[in-house]
């Protein structure tokens, strides 16, 4: 991207409530600043049950700014659980055609992998509303480098490694809970050879454990290179025990297993792409 591009906002999973509309407005100001020029959907805030519109509408309104030439990227700024009901909607062929980056987390895993299952293109999980939280100022200066300068500073991480010497693979994955919805459906990524990446806002060592348990039932932890773990906020906040990584080993046999607390739902979360190989070496 460079400055003056146009970008989509929009809102595939839970409608914004209509109290976040003065940061919603924050947030508009900040990417106008920093030199892009915000266009938003017509399916942004809450018009009741969560709803911002119908599956099929706020499917049409993405599909919209993949077909506008004028919009470079595509942000999407909720969360929450619905964003897997607009699948069936979306246009694949001119997603793939399309040399546009969607962005987006939590729940926005649903679309993130089903991109990338159908299309083979990346996307990246990130949350564009971080540029307006209490760790703005540093999330605006790494975005608009990374954006701008293309100098991978939002991408760059730090990390050590839990067991295993390198880490190796296309990144699938995201929010643990939200990529399994698309368990048994065609949007759910090929794992063979993949980095699997998990992390999550909420839940503790049961819904964690049954969530690992059906990866594994699925044969998933026999053909991923590797598991690369994120945040886990509820859990962390709750020191939760046994934690994550503790469960994680019960199920990763020798698999590499890597842990970053700096992806996931944090306002300091770095982006990380999804559908693109990384490489981990463990520091010396």
């Amino acid at each position: 991207m460079k400055k003056g591009d146009k970008i989509g906002i929009v809102c595939c999973s839970n409608g914004q409530p209509q109290t976040a509309r003065q940061q919603i407005e924050i947030l508009k100001e900040t990417l106008i600043e920093l030199g892009l020029v915000p266009v938003f959907s017509k399916y942004i805030f809450d018009k009741g049950a969560g709803f911002s519109g119908s599956a099929k509408e706020r499917a049409e309104s993405l599909m919209e700014f993949y077909k506008d030439t004028e919009i470079k990227a595509i942000f999407d700024i909720s969360g929450g659980d619905i964003a897997n009901e607009i699948l069936p909607y979306l246009d694949f062929k001119v997603i793939g055609n399309s040399k546009k980056q969607f962005w987006g987390y939590s729940d926005l895993t649903t679309i993130l992998n089903a991109i990338y299952a159908q299309t083979g293109n990346t996307s990246v999980l990130y949350q564009i509303r971080n540029l307006i939280y209490d760790n703005g100022e540093k999330q605006q200066k790494d975005f608009a480098a990374t954006i701008f300068e293309k100098n991978n500073s939002l991408f760059s991480f730090p990390y050590e490694f839990v067991q295993g010497e390198t880490l190796q693979g296309s990144v699938i994955g995201g929010n643990i809970r939200c990529f399994l919805k698309l368990a048994g459906t065609p949007y759910f990524p090929d794992v063979e050879g993949k980095v699997l990446l998990l992390e999550a806002w909420g839940g503790g060592v049961p819904q964690m454990t049954t969530y690992l348990s059906q990866l594994q039932q699925m044969g998933v932890f026999e053909k991923v290179s590797g598991i690369l773990l994120g945040t886990f906020t509820k859990m962390e906040e709750a020191g939760c025990v046994p934690d994550m990584v503790e469960l994680v080993k019960r199920y990763a046999g020798e698999l590499p297993v890597v842990k970053t607390g700096k992806i996931g739902h944090g306002t300091d979360a770095k982006g990380i792409i999804i559908g693109k190989e990384i490489f981990l070496v463990r520091q010396k």
